[in-house]
């Protein structure tokens, strides 16, 4: 199985390395079952989301979005929960990592939650005392929009 050697990669701290593993588990993502995706994927993006490290948690940001469509409505909470808690990291690199991907886990979302928790979250990130971080929430901010209703 490639997943424990692509786990370890998506830890270390060279980014372009971390990049390429993050870019590999999520392709092999789309080839999982669901059911596979539950018992080995899931797990992995749980243990990467609460690492002490900040490159793991940075890592983990890019794997919700490929894996909360496929999962049952209770991993799909506790994935929402793992982003938030990514989304209010005190490092600003996970901040960062989370800010960039809102967009894109936004379009997998369903729309109760969107509104419930992504629109929250993008506010308090939009309002993060780092630029970087503001940036890339602006930048998903068409993602989330196009998803709401016009009300």
């Amino acid at each position: 199985c490639l997943l424990p050697p692509l786990e370890s990669l998506a830890t270390v701290e060279e980014t372009v390395v971390r990049d390429k593993a993050v870019e590999s588990l999520r392709t092999i993502a789309a080839e999982h079952s669901s059911q596979d995706l539950e018992n080995h994927f899931v797990p992995l993006v749980k243990r990467l989301s609460q690492g002490d490290w900040f490159t793991s948690r940075t890592s983990a940001c890019g794997l919700f979005s490929v894996v909360y469509p496929r999962v049952n409505a209770n991993l799909k909470a506790e994935l929402r929960l793992n982003f938030q808690k990514l989304c209010e990291d005190d490092t600003p690199m996970v901040r960062r990592a989370a800010s960039g991907k809102l967009g894109e886990f936004a379009k997998c979302m369903e729309l109760e939650f969107v509104k419930s928790d992504l629109v929250k979250l993008f506010n308090n990130l939009a309002s993060d005392e780092q630029d970087s971080v503001r940036l890339l929430a602006v930048e998903g901010c068409s993602s989330i929009a196009s998803i709401l209703p016009d009300e």
